[in-house]
């Protein structure tokens, strides 16, 4: 199957696409705030560039897109034109992303991962819920946890 789009289309499509300010992350850093939470955003400083930080309590949330992070999930697909190409890049991000979050534990950091299918499309789990389980997860002390959409 070919391309809907011409190259350029697709280039400038794929250019628009955002790593860090992304809805999912919004949300959660409106409510964790809300919350009485306060956390710093992307530090360079850590391994992987975490989503949210809270220094506080010594944890990172990160907040995975599904496709980009290749969570094997109902909304994780490989696309069907340059599958090759693509399950590389893919396995690449995911090899990468296994090895900063050994490098967060090694540094003494609490890892919390949200998928993207917990926080928005069919899969979500109820808003309150979810920000239950994370300030629950927050205040815990628990080494590592991962939060994904109900199948």
């Amino acid at each position: 199957m070919t391309d809907v789009h011409d190259k350029a289309t697709r280039s400038r499509n794929m250019a628009a696409i955002k790593g860090q300010g992304t809805k999912p992350e919004i949300w959660l850093r409106k409510r964790l705030h809300a919350a009485g939470f306060r956390y710093r955003l992307n530090v360079r400083t850590l391994p992987g560039k975490p989503d949210i930080v809270l220094p506080k309590y010594q944890a990172v949330i990160l907040i995975h897109g599904c496709f980009w992070h290749m969570h094997h999930c109902p909304a994780f697909r490989l696309p069907k034109t340059r599958t090759d190409w693509w399950e590389e890049k893919l396995s690449a991000n995911h090899k990468r992303d296994i090895e900063k979050h050994n490098q967060l534990v090694n540094a003494g950091w609490r890892i919390l991962t949200i998928w993207e299918c917990a926080i928005k499309g069919r899969y979500r789990i109820n808003e309150a819920l979810l920000l239950s389980l994370v300030k629950d997860w927050i205040i815990s002390g628990t080494t590592s946890a991962e939060l994904k959409g109900a199948e």
